[in-house]
């Protein structure tokens, strides 16, 4: 199954921690390749992340960027007591030692180091959090890559379907091509007024029909076109076994257009070559 390497998903959730934003950002890579974005308290997480990404992306440079938005009761304050009471011991030390000193308020007093502590929110519920919203969003990010990569599937069946038209149209006029030359070389030989010798002659024919054959080039592109067909219905990660198969179209292209004695078997050739190419820039994409 086709799925393309480009993409973009977004995904929010929220619970008491506060809120949660994931975006994905996927493009063409040769490998997998993935950058990630983290709030500090989540930092710890990465390689869950990372996991996570590599057990549903083959290949693509993927960005994933993830925000956290703290809850305003996410983070609870408490009072050390212990902290408060030795520091009401030693304001009332203070007071029998200069009891015209002013004592402090309460605000000041919640303000000294240590008196107030702050509860930090679930931490072990916010990773599941994120990881599972990981999951989603990268369940998301596949669906989107499938949809774009059975559009590009479309669009190289089409193209493999112009190509198996060419060579069979090439093929067909390949009889003519030969048939053409050979009367040709004919018209010249009696234009010098010359005898050639029949068993030179025929064996200058079959060596020149030899050299102007492309009926295995021919049947190599049909064959490709075929193979072509059977790796789009696979179901896995094929834009190597594409990018691959991409050049060997393309040397039986060059072959066909650089054997070439006829002007239409030209054009069958350069018109597949831009087939080729067309197809190939949109392999680069696949997965």
């Amino acid at each position: 199954m086709a799925r393309s390497m480009t993409g973009y998903a977004r995904s929010e959730s929220s619970g008491p921690w506060g809120k949660l934003t994931w975006e994905a950002r996927s493009v063409n890579h040769r490998y997998l390749d993935v950058r990630l974005r983290l709030p500090e308290m989540l930092r710890s997480m990465e390689p869950a992340f990372r996991e996570a990404a590599a057990k549903q992306l083959a290949r693509g440079k993927v960005e994933l960027d993830l925000r956290l938005e703290p809850a305003e009761q996410a983070q609870a304050l408490t009072v050390d007591e212990a902290r408060l009471q030795a520091l009401l011991a030693a304001l009332e030390q203070v007071h029998r030692a200069a009891p015209a000193a002013p004592p402090p308020d309460r605000l000041q007093i919640l303000q000294c180091p240590g008196i107030l502590q702050e509860t930090p929110p679930d931490t072990e519920a916010l990773q599941n959090a994120a990881l599972e919203a990981l999951r989603a969003l990268l369940a998301d990010l596949q669906d989107m890559r499938q949809r774009e990569g059975e559009r590009l599937a479309a669009m190289l069946r089409d193209r493999a379907t112009q190509i198996a038209e060419r060579a069979t149209a090439a093929a067909a006029r390949l009889p003519a091509v030969q048939q053409a030359w050979e009367q040709r070389l004919r018209e010249r030989l009696a234009e010098l007024d010359v005898v050639a010798d029949p068993a030179r002659l025929e064996q200058e024919l079959v060596f020149t029909a030899q050299r102007m054959d492309v009926a295995e080039e021919l049947e190599r592109l049909q064959s490709h076109v075929t193979a072509l067909a059977e790796a789009l219905s696979r179901d896995e990660p094929l834009g190597r076994r594409l990018d691959f198969l991409m050049q060997e179209f393309n040397r039986e292209a060059n072959t066909l257009a650089s054997k070439s004695q006829d002007s239409e078997l030209t054009a069958h050739a350069v018109e597949m070559k831009v087939l080729i190419e067309q197809m190939r820039e949109q392999v680069q994409n696949l997965e």
